[in-house]
């Protein structure tokens, strides 16, 4: 999890992010323990509800489950609902816009490709 916070975004959906980068970069797994919100309260600073919202969005979307008593834990499809969400979320902020720009530039499907694979292969170097 990220030790600082930034102004720039909401704390709650700072909170929840870190939580759902943790479980597609395989810091969590299915069935583990996440912080409670006084763990994350105490850790960033900040008020328990403000940690409580972005938690209880995760349980709402099923990402992590609550066992009374126990403690929060990640779901089991956690990691692949989460690269689904991501990946449309990718593909709505990011492709579209760049079709749209190379349609303006007149630059096609296979071109574009071209070009990744250019900065493909730019980065083996």
């Amino acid at each position: 999890m990220k030790n600082k916070l930034d102004s720039d975004k909401p704390i709650f959906l700072q909170i929840k992010e870190n939580v759902e980068d943790s479980i597609i970069d395989g810091g969590l797994q299915a069935h583990d323990r996440i912080p409670s919100t006084n763990e994350f309260a105490a850790f960033y600073g900040i008020n328990p509800a403000t940690a409580a919202k972005g938690i209880n969005e995760l349980v709402a979307e099923e990402i992590i489950y609550k066992r009374r008593g126990v403690g929060m834990f990640v779901a089991e499809e956690a990691r692949g609902q989460l690269v689904e969400k991501r990946k449309e979320q990718f593909y709505r902020h990011y492709v579209v816009p760049l079709k749209q720009e190379a349609g303006k530039l007149e630059i096609g499907i296979a071109e574009l490709v071209t070009m990744m694979e250019r900065e493909e292969t730019n980065d083996e170097d």
